[in-house]
């Protein structure tokens, strides 16, 4: 249905808050025939005025952290305050046969069911840092939608978390309290990326164990280096399940685009994402285009039997590829 609808007329659709054509559209971007991803960058294109307004917050965090519970319940929260919400939901796929399970929709059943949210799951297929390879586009069609929180869950299965850092304003990791030695426990790398640490489950007995795990990790941060001078991370406890300390979290958020917009430090990262993008999307079209040429794939196939039974060197192989390119 979508190859046949002009662009003009899909594009103000979206715009017009229709939720079959943002669904339509998104699949038309995330397919990787050549003609869709023509009208797909043509589609952007035509919808990028109306973009760029929306809060855009990146949650991750290891699995049974409460990222789905979380983002229920903050979605529903922000709803009640007269935000639309939109959730895109990057499911892990089988690194052996590339499916996913995409069962987002089932984990979060209150914002599921209500017309101002919008829940889109989309399988990571590989990408590095857990974020479909698409996610960037899919953020701004639901921007131009009329969407004015974007909420981006990663997989948060150890991976490189650095993607979602280059598409979203606040990065926000979540913890588990009483998981053994925080400290033990803490990825560095992902630390230094994170605007905001919150401690999960922050309820019942776990209270004490959730305060102990913040003090870690306060503890922590200070022989960190943040990544902006502008602001410190902080770090929160809060119940998903329950919605306590919800209200907070997103106080901390709202003060964190205060504070990066007075700096000029929001606008220098959204233009630095900007650029990042258009690397990653020239990455993605050379790499389709190995796929894609015949006659460079032929070739590919015999350098990789080559380099496999080691007649020539991966380094020497890379090169021949690039020369292909060229």
């Amino acid at each position: 249905m979508t190859r046949t609808v002009p662009i003009d007329t899909l594009a103000a659709e979206i715009r017009a808050g229709n939720r079959a054509a943002l669904a339509r559209a998104i699949t038309l971007i995330e397919s990787r025939r050549e003609d869709h991803q023509a009208r797909a960058r043509e589609l952007v294109q035509a919808l990028l005025p109306h973009t760029g307004s929306a809060i855009r917050v990146g949650i991750t965090g290891s699995p049974g952290v409460g990222k789905s519970t979380t983002i229920d319940t903050l979605g529903i929260y922000l709803i009640e305050k007269g935000h639309r919400v939109a959730v895109l939901a990057v499911d892990p796929s089988s690194a052996r046969t590339g499916g996913s399970i995409l069962g987002d929709k089932t984990r979060m059943a209150q914002l599921a069911n209500d017309d101002r949210a919008f829940i889109r799951p989309s399988p990571s297929s590989g990408t590095l840092g857990g974020v479909a390879a698409k996610t960037r586009e899919a953020m701004l069609l639901c921007e131009a939608a009329g969407f004015d929180v974007v909420l981006v869950e990663t997989v948060g299965v150890g991976q490189s978390e650095t993607a979602v850092c280059d598409m979203t304003d606040i990065f926000l990791a979540l913890m588990l309290p009483g998981a053994g030695d925080e400290l033990q426990g803490i990825k560095k790398g992902l630390v230094e990326l994170a605007d905001m640490i919150a401690i999960n489950k922050a309820d019942g007995d776990n209270i004490n164990r959730a305060n102990t795990a913040a003090a870690s990790y306060r503890a922590a941060l200070k022989i960190l280096t943040p990544r902006s001078l502008h602001w410190f991370p902080p770090v929160l406890t809060y119940s998903g399940l329950t919605g306590a300390g919800l209200p907070e979290l997103w106080q901390k958020i709202l003060d964190h685009r205060t504070a990066m917009n007075a700096s000029g430090d929001f606008a220098a990262r959204r233009s630095q994402q900007q650029v990042k993008w258009m690397w990653a999307m020239l990455e993605d079209r050379m790499k389709a285009r190995l796929r894609s040429d015949p006659t460079i794939r032929a070739k590919v196939k015999q350098l990789e039997a080559r380099v496999a039974d080691g007649r020539v060197t991966p380094a020497l192989a890379a090169e021949q590829i690039a020369d292909m390119l060229r």
